[in-house]
């Protein structure tokens, strides 16, 4: 077994004595969970007036999430409720890993303007579940040394990081459960495992709304519905803004849609609407993930205009007629309870 390397650490290129002692002192107790061989701590962190001035308000605690979406991919529940926790704490989000071929375990982390603290794992390819979570672990433990995180309440969207998090002693555990994950295409098997060992560990629990209060409300004692709400000021934009220009040629009336394209989508129901009115123009806007593009309906009046950034919304909104949430009857959206709705009805 080749002999193990300790991490480098490196803050914006220029370490720091007092914080890479820390960190060495701390890696030094998980040399024995070692795997990858070698692990490199990338701080691309960039700091700002804010980020200063939260320092001096995080007194009670930091905020640290464990999330499986990532923060830039659509704007939504979690980037709603941190951004706001930002405002006067430390908020740390922590995503899923990205495999690469790089030979080194490393962390990237970028400041969001919102003041969350956007941290990236980086791993070999390669690695078995028992490996990722070990190199996960150090790698994590590396970020709280070097960012001195240590008075904490750890906030999870996905009870999969409880595999590399709890050895974690944070002050309190929320479980924000804004979905019934298990149920997506693609779910680990052990996701239900690692739920309920999180229901155990958890001191509050909350919903994404009432159905899913009612799965969950006897698998914990503090469970909370927490049903997603409207962006009042943001989408009442719609109704003075011009609408956007890529969108100006598309014929009236127009039946629009934005959230993520995956199996929660009818494709069935939206080729079956182009079909039998060819004269209503479908606009659908969002990240088709978990599906393959080329199974989604097409013809002259659908019209698929991808992404777009959560604060170019409103103005595609604004050149709608009526607003559509073509989803699915099936197991993925049983229980869910989507905030597109809310947004769209908030403009009638």
């Amino acid at each position: 077994m080749p002999p193990r390397k300790e991490p480098e650490l490196q803050t914006n290129g220029a370490s720091q004595a007092s914080l890479a002692n820390q960190t060495e002192a701390k890696i030094s107790d998980l040399k024995n969970l070692q795997s990858s061989g070698a692990y490199s701590l990338k701080i691309s962190a960039k700091t700002n007036e804010k980020s200063q001035k939260n320092k001096t308000l995080n007194d009670a605690f930091d905020i640290v999430c464990l999330s499986h979406l990532r923060w830039n991919f659509v704007y939504q529940r979690p980037q709603h409720l941190l951004s706001r926790c930002a405002q006067g704490k430390r908020v740390y989000f922590i995503e899923e890993p990205i495999f690469s071929e790089e030979p080194l375990g490393r962390l990237d982390i970028s400041q969001d303007e919102s003041g969350v603290v956007v941290v990236v794992p980086h791993l070999p390819q390669g690695l078995n579940e028992e490996a990722k979570n070990a190199d996960l672990r150090i790698l994590i433990d590396s970020l709280f040394a070097e960012q001195n995180i240590s008075n904490y309440i750890c906030w999870y969207y996905t009870p999969m990081a409880l595999a590399f998090t709890s050895h974690l002693q944070s002050l309190a555990t929320i479980y924000d459960c804004m979905d019934e994950l298990s149920a997506f295409k693609g779910a680990s098997t052990a996701l239900k495992n690692y739920e309920a060992e999180l229901f155990n560990r958890a001191d509050l629990v909350f919903t994404g709304g009432q159905s899913l209060y009612e799965s969950k409300v006897n698998q914990h004692p503090n469970v909370y519905a927490f049903p997603s709400s409207v962006d009042v000021p943001h989408f009442a934009q719609a109704r003075t803004l011009e609408e956007a220009a890529d969108q100006a040629h598309i014929p009236h009336p127009r039946l629009g849609f934005f959230g993520v394209i995956d199996e929660r989508m009818d494709i069935e129901l939206l080729g079956g609407i182009a079909q039998a009115r060819p004269d209503w123009h479908l606009v659908v806007i969002g990240p088709v993930v978990k599906i393959d593009p080329a199974t989604l309906p097409q013809g002259e009046n659908i019209h698929y205009l991808g992404g777009r950034d959560y604060k170019q919304l409103p103005a595609y909104l604004a050149g709608w007629d009526l607003a559509m949430m073509p989803f699915a009857r099936n197991e993925a959206t049983r229980f869910i309870s989507p905030t597109e709705l809310l947004h769209k009805y908030f403009l009638v």
